[in-house]
This record gives structure tokens, C-alpha cells and sequence, in this order.
């Protein structure tokens, strides 16, 4: 079964960190079942990683985020801060 794949930006966090990036979510299917259905990891790609306070420790290509130490996670384009939205495309 060949299902169709579409690359979703989100941001994450977690206790100390801010993490930026896509995942392959099956067109059509919902952030919530994506995370209820992984497994010990979730793989982004793109990632962007700053600390809770906005400054930047890397950004790699490829990067697996254990799902137990996500405390949020938002499609990137409804988050929003004060009247910015919490990411920005370049």
C-alpha cells in the first residue's frame, strides 16, 4: 500500500529545548494520530534546534526526537507569539 506522503513543518518542545521541523504525515491524516501511532522516536528532518530562550545549538538534516520528552508539538503554521507567528519559511 502506497500511500501519499505530504511534509508538514512543526515546532516542538521540550523541557529544554525549541525544535523546528518537517515530518512525513499521510496526506489527509492528523498530527494527533501521527503521534499516537509512532514509536519511541519521531524523525524530522530539516530540523532546526535552539535552547527554550531562542538561541541556536544546531541544525541538522535529519534528527529523531524521543516522543516521551515532547511536551508540545503544533503544526508550525497555527503557532503563534504575541502578534509574530512562532516560525517563520525562509
Amino acid at each position: 500500500m502506497n500511500q501519499s506522503k505530504d511534509k508538514t513543518k512543526v515546532l516542538i518542545l521540550t523541557g529544554h529545548y525549541r525544535i523546528i521541523g518537517k515530518i512525513n504525515l499521510v496526506t489527509g491524516a492528523r498530527l494527533t494520530d501521527y503521534i499516537v501511532d509512532a514509536k519511541s522516536f519521531i524523525a524530522l528532518t530539516e530540523a532546526e534546534v535552539t535552547d527554550r530562550e531562542g538561541r541556536r545549538i544546531f541544525n541538522a538534516p535529519f534528527l529523531n526526537i524521543q516522543r516521551d520528552r515532547i511536551e508540545v508539538i503544533v503544526p508550525a503554521e497555527i503557532a503563534t507569539t504575541g502578534y509574530k507567528t512562532a516560525v517563520q519559511d525562509t
